[in-house]
Order: C-alpha cells, then sequence, then structure tokens
C-alpha cells in the first residue's frame, strides 16, 4: 500500500510527540501529543457513533489516562495501539454504564403533585398512590404502601416481613422501575 507524503509526514510527527513525551512527560511534551492524538481520538468516537460532545470529552479521559499512566507503557513502540485500547476501553465502560442507569420514578414527588394534577378528583394522595400501583403485584403494592403511604424505613419493613434489607431495597427499586413510565408525566410537571 502506497502512503502519501503527507501520511508519512504525520507518522514521523506523530513518533516525534511520542518520544518527546515519553522522555521527558513534561506539560510543554504532553501539549504536542494531545494536540496530534486528541482528533484522531475524537474521530475514533464519532465513528463508534458517539455525538461530538461525548467524544470530545471521550478524547479527554483518553488522554489524561495516557498522561497518568504513560510510565506503564513497557514497549514505545506500540504506544498508539496502547492509546487506542484506551480508548475503546473507555467506549465500552461508557457503553455498560449507560445499560446500568435505569429510569424510576421519585416516588416523593408523584403524590403531591398528582392529586394537585387530577382534575375535578376529590382523592387524599394516598388513595390517588393506590391507584396507580393497581397494576403493580400485590407483593409490590405492599412493599410501595408501606415504603411511600405509611412511610416506613427499609429496615422496618424488612424486620416486619423477616426479609432481608436488601432484598426489600431492590424490590421497592424494581416496583418504581415498573411504575416510571406510568408516572412520567407528573414527574417531569413536578420539577
Amino acid at each position: 500500500m502506497f502512503n502519501s507524503s503527507s501520511e508519512k509526514e504525520r507518522s514521523i510527527q506523530e513518533r516525534a510527540a511520542v518520544e518527546t513525551f515519553l522522555e521527558s512527560s513534561g506539560d510543554d511534551a504532553f501539549a504536542g501529543l494531545f494536540n496530534i492524538f486528541t482528533p484522531q481520538l475524537v474521530s475514533f468516537f464519532r465513528a463508534r457513533g458517539c455525538e461530538l460532545a461525548l467524544s470530545e470529552d471521550l478524547a479527554q479521559d483518553v488522554m489524561f489516562l495516557v498522561y497518568r499512566k504513560a510510565h506503564q507503557l513497557r514497549d514505545r513502540s506500540l504506544f498508539r495501539a496502547w492509546l487506542f485500547k484506551i480508548a475503546r476501553n473507555a467506549l465500552r465502560r461508557h457503553y455498560g454504564k449507560q445499560t446500568r442507569e435505569v429510569e424510576t420514578i421519585e416516588m416523593e414527588k408523584v403524590p403531591d403533585h398528582a392529586v394537585a394534577s387530577s382534575a375535578g378528583h376529590t382523592g387524599t394522595p394516598a388513595f390517588e398512590f393506590l391507584h396507580w400501583i393497581a397494576f403493580l403485584d400485590t407483593r409490590e403494592q405492599e412493599l410501595l404502601r408501606l415504603r411511600f403511604v405509611e412511610q416506613w424505613e427499609y429496615h422496618e419493613i424488612a424486620a416486619a416481613q423477616s426479609i432481608p434489607i436488601g432484598t426489600i431495597q431492590w424490590r421497592v427499586f424494581n416496583a418504581k422501575k415498573k411504575l416510571a413510565p406510568h408516572l412520567k408525566p407528573f414527574n417531569r410537571n413536578a420539577a
């Protein structure tokens, strides 16, 4: 494959910047490295579907990690591969974190606002809340009633039901996750 003179020149500049940085690890040397590799990292992230702002943030994170961990690089000739391995790991962490984010609803905000917004209904906040959780199974309804209507603490519910506190917290979390799509309009208006 034939390299154009600009590609050769870029490659020479990259190697020089890498060597300078790895030799001195100073801020000036890092600035040169940053200026050469950050646009490439942004392009790398953009090519994988990231928006510009996210691509720039991830590129900065990668370069910061390079700055901190450069002394761990054993083979200088593998700098570019090492840099893009860090980039791939940063992208993997970002998407992994994103898939773990689950939408829930802040139950404390829903009852008062929902009652105020239900035109013509004269129910109490507890009545409105119990109406909205009716589609959940009875165990979830009971947990949410105890937690948000009766205002029991997690440890009190756990003791009353002889269930570990972590299980109670997990069940409440899952019930809130199920409710989120149904109560989202009320939560948005409460903010």
